[in-house]
């Protein structure tokens, strides 16, 4: 799954670049979206992002591809690696990742407890 996001003046840290914990957030997001396309019926909550490094800063204006690709399935639970690069250089072409971290969903009941994933 692709997902499309456009840097705004309200995304930015006191140093003008992409707040890290907004990035976090949106790749979170996506990484949701996919698992509920993927499951429609089961509820989910994040209990594990690994690993989150930033390794280019990102600009005002910049349009940035979160790419998410399910890795694994459990019996409760589901993991995405989740990629976001640059959607466009200055010359037009596709950067290299800017960020990347793999997130794991457990499906819960109404009453807060794991259950097993639904049929996909």
């Amino acid at each position: 799954m692709e997902n499309f996001k456009l840097v705004l003046p309200e995304h930015l840290n006191h140093y003008g670049y992409l707040f890290g914990g907004q990035l976090l957030k949106w790749v979170d997001e996506s990484a949701y979206i996919a698992a509920r396309l993927d499951y429609p019926v089961g509820e989910f909550v994040t209990v594990a992002m690994d690993q989150s490094v930033f390794l280019e800063r990102v600009n005002l204006g910049e349009i940035l591809r979160i790419e998410v690709k399910r890795t694994r399935v459990g019996r409760t639970s589901v993991v995405y690696q989740t990629t976001v690069n640059k959607a466009l250089s200055r010359e037009g072409h596709p950067d290299g990742a800017l960020f990347s971290t793999t997130i794991t969903f457990v499906c819960i009941g109404a009453d807060g407890a794991k259950r097993p994933l639904p049929a996909a």
